[in-house]
């Protein structure tokens, strides 16, 4: 199925435009949450095609995470046509996240 997607300030603006959902996990490397849910996202990529799973490491990217107040991470934001329609934020079991997903998967 799907690869994650790894997003950067340049290509940021034109992933979250997507028609099809984009949801973006800010995270960083030495956040142990961030690490608990990579292979969480990881699986749910694999497994559906309805949502673009991305990555955007906030340490290299400031400017994303400030423009949509990201204020602790994980947190993973799921856009439709650049406009924010549901947030997540912390680190949760694999039923839970696909579960506040149900609506785009």
């Amino acid at each position: 199925m799907a690869e994650i997607v790894k997003l950067n300030e340049s290509t940021f603006d034109e992933a979250i435009s997507s028609e099809k959902p984009v949801l973006v996990d800010f995270w960083a490397e030495w956040c142990g949450p961030c690490r608990l849910i990579a292979p969480v996202l990881e699986e749910i990529s694999k497994e559906t095609d309805a949502l673009t799973i991305a990555k955007l490491n906030i340490d290299e990217n400031p400017s994303p995470p400030s423009r949509f107040d990201v204020m602790s991470i994980p947190t993973m934001i799921v856009f439709k046509d650049g406009v924010e329609k549901k947030r997540i934020v912390g680190a949760a079991p694999k039923h839970k996240i696909v579960q506040e997903l149900s609506e785009f998967l």
